[in-house]
């Protein structure tokens, strides 16, 4: 993350004109990807404003590029200050359609770029029926195993359900010592998505259809429970999950210390460039008449109205969900595509087949409940509380969450 100058940010408030008038300029404010200047994900917006400035005289594009862990305050501080943002790319868009503050996504793409937009996403996207978030980029899960230590422990294919998982576990605690079996990140850096991915593979999930959270469901608890008798209570993972980060899990795979996990893309980056032997598989359910899990994840695109500049912002955002704008991002940050012709280029091009699992599984992909205003700090109290459901006492973990998140729901539905 690279720390910007806000006083030189120089942003167009009002209407946008610029300076002696004939055309409008359009704030864009964007998350950044990079780890440093000279991986900035500043390089690929200014670079894409000026492509589309060449190419749509009387519009310009100014670009904000803000750290992960700054941009949801500096989009709040700008909307305080009256100098809200025409375009913003964050990581959702709920609270800002609860605010009224957002075109729906009709009244700024084309109906090409709104059909070449995976449909999953679209669904995503929604708030109440009608889309409002634009996906940008995305990520998924899928399950990971070293070949080597699967060769040690006599292992010649991939677990498909849980119980094959428990049995390959075992087999590698007693011929692989000193290895991890199974990496359960259950600490507070991304617990949400574990957790939702062992309620989706046991048949339950996290929220129904219309939003409802669902956190304290029969399945739930049955998962939990089994992960706690047939993995944490056999010294199969960790001694207690809910202290260890994703990173930490990812880290130690790289380092050839863990023999499972649900990765994604990262992940066969990192273990790749440590020479680890990977292979990939779709992640193990309760049972095989459990619907497949392709679990996903995105960033979004938002459009504000507070400006007026609609038919400006229709432009650029068509312009930047090209294919060429999209593959490039895609590929400078090993992310994977939400828009049909990218996938489709992805899919056939043998550079990216180290990701065919992950790409198969966006068009079917199912999501954390994006439109759901208060899935911010709900996904805020999985991260802190969810370990504690692998231990005894699970149950009464997931009622207090259960009725934490319906309490939140409530308040953001009236407020």
């Amino acid at each position: 993350m690279i720390p910007l100058s806000l006083a030189g940010c120089l942003l167009v408030s009002g209407c946008g004109m610029l300076p002696g008038g004939g055309g409008v300029t359009l704030n864009l404010v964007a998350a950044d990807y990079g780890t440093d200047e000279a991986s900035s994900s500043a390089l690929y917006w200014n670079k894409l404003a000026r492509d589309f400035e060449a190419a749509n005289s009387g519009v310009k594009v100014h670009v904000e590029v803000v750290g992960w862990p700054d941009i949801d305050k500096r989009i709040a501080d700008l909307i305080a200050q009256g100098k809200t943002p025409d375009i913003v790319q964050t990581g959702g868009f709920a609270d800002q359609v609860a605010a009224d503050r957002l075109y729906p996504v009709g009244d700024v793409l084309s109906m090409e770029s709104q059909a070449n937009l995976l449909n999953s996403f679209n669904r995503a996207g929604q708030v109440l029926g009608s889309q409002y978030g634009i996906p940008f980029i995305s990520s998924s899960r899928v399950f990971v195993y070293n070949k080597a230590i699967f060769d040690k422990a006599g292992i010649s294919a991939p677990p498909t359900t849980w119980e094959e998982l428990r049995k390959d576990a075992e087999l590698i605690k007693s011929k692989v010592p000193g290895v991890t079996p199974y990496a359960l990140p259950l600490g507070p850096e991304e617990a949400q998505a574990e957790s939702m991915i062992w309620t989706m593979s046991g048949g339950g999930e996290i929220s129904d259809s219309v939003g409802n959270y669902t956190i304290d469901s029969q399945p739930n608890r049955d998962t939990f429970k089994w992960l706690r008798t047939s993995l944490v209570d056999k010294g199969l993972t960790y001694d207690d999950p809910g202290k260890v980060n994703r990173q930490d899990a990812f880290g130690a795979f790289a380092k050839g210390q863990v023999a499972m996990l649900n990765g994604h893309p990262a992940l066969l980056k990192s273990a790749a460039a440590a020479g680890i032997q990977y292979g990939t598989a779709p992640i193990p359910r309760r049972a095989k008449d459990v619907k497949e899990v392709t679990f996903g994840v995105a960033d979004w695109l938002m459009a504000f109205k507070a400006n007026g500049h609609r038919a400006e912002i229709k432009k650029f955002l068509n312009f930047t969900l090209s294919k060429q704008n999209t593959l490039k991002f895609d590929e400078q940050y090993n992310m994977l595509p939400v828009t049909q012709d990218t996938l489709d280029d992805m899919s056939a091009n043998p550079a990216h087949q180290d990701l065919a699992q992950f790409l198969q599984n966006l068009p079917t992909a199912d999501f954390y409940p994006y439109g759901e205003p208060s899935w911010d700090k709900v996904s805020s109290l999985i991260k802190q509380k969810i370990g504690g459901a692998v231990k005894p006492g699970a149950d009464q973990v997931l009622g207090e969450l259960q009725a934490a998140a319906a309490a939140e729901a409530s308040k953001s539905r009236q407020g």
